[in-house]
Order: structure tokens, then sequence, then C-alpha cells
């Protein structure tokens, strides 16, 4: 989970941004490309905006759909629809990873796609990879759009992502979380 262990949501951001930083400047399997590490200027976040965390059901009440991402590493990823989370401007589709490690994946773009943030979109939650602050299906999952983070994709072509597809594309500007990534833009 990220920074659960901070009752201030906002020290939690600013915790999380830090070692997001770090990781993607240092670990071996950063997707910067090693020899842009060291000059790497860091990570670019909006500042905490708390009117920007929810706590939400996850409305399972969906039709059947099952998305399939062709990756270059993990050959095709299937994602099953598991809901819908209804934000007060606008609903994002909750997808199930239904393969290795299983897991809620809830990707979003907005309109700042291509300008302040990623074009293909970023991560809101991906609990395979630790990347969710609580909550559950049926109680209400924490939606903090200030924790949405880049994918790896963004920062070199060599990696396939999973983008967002139209069910988690909003028609509002959210001005949260990472932005586009230095050199990107």
């Amino acid at each position: 989970m990220r920074a659960e262990s901070e009752s201030d949501p906002a020290a939690a951001h600013e915790r999380w941004a830090a070692g997001r930083d770090e990781l993607i400047r240092t670990h071996p399997a950063s997707p910067v490309p090693p020899e842009r590490r060291a000059g790497f200027a860091g990570l670019r976040h909006v500042p905490y905006d708390p009117s920007l965390r929810f706590v939400l059901p996850v409305d399972t009440d969906v039709e059947r759909q099952r998305l399939e991402v062709p990756t270059a590493t993990d050959g095709v990823v299937p994602f099953e629809l598991a809901g819908r989370l209804h934000l007060p401007f606008g609903d994002l589709d909750v997808w199930w990873l239904d393969s290795y490690g299983g897991g809620i994946f809830v990707p979003l773009k907005d309109t700042s796609a291509g300008r302040a943030t990623y074009g293909g979109g970023r991560y809101l939650l991906d609990t395979v990879k630790g990347a969710d602050l609580g909550g559950s299906v049926h109680d209400g999952l924490v939606v903090d759009l200030n924790f949405a983070y880049n994918p790896s994709c963004a920062y070199d072509p060599a990696w396939t992502c999973p983008l967002a597809p139209p069910g988690n594309t909003l028609g509002v500007e959210v001005a949260a979380g990472e932005l586009i990534p230095p050199g990107h833009g």
C-alpha cells in the first residue's frame, strides 16, 4: 500500500512522491533507461488537494466485458470489468487483472493527457503492484486522485503498458498526481 501508515493523507502523499522519485531514479528495474538515470531530474507532482480523496463503493452492476492487452514481455494480459467507480465528475471502470497475481486495476485518462500529464493516461490503482490505499470492493475503495502516477511506458517506449480504455477516460481535467515526466513534453 502507498504510505497507508501515515494518518495525514497529505503527508502520506509527500512521502510516497519522494519514495517514488527515488525508486524511478535508482531501482535496477526502473523504466528510465540506465544511461538517463544519472541525469534524471526527478518527478513532478501537483500539490496535494484533499478534495480529490474519496472512499467509494464499487458499483458491480456492469455488463461483463473483457479487455486483452498485448505486451512486449508478458504476452496478452487479460482484464475483466469488475465494476465502476462513480466520482463526482465522472465514472471510472474497475478492472480485475485476470492472470498471474490478480488484483484491481484502475487507469485514468483526463483532459490534461498529452498536455500536462502523460498522453496515454496514468494509473490510479493497481493492487497487484501494491498501488492502492486500502478498502474493499464491497465496503469502498480509497480513491485518492493525488496518487495518480505514470505507467512505465511514459519513461521509455521499450515498455508496453495497458492504457486507459474509454470507460477510464474523464471529460474533465484532474489536476492531481504525477505530471508529464521530465524531458517528455
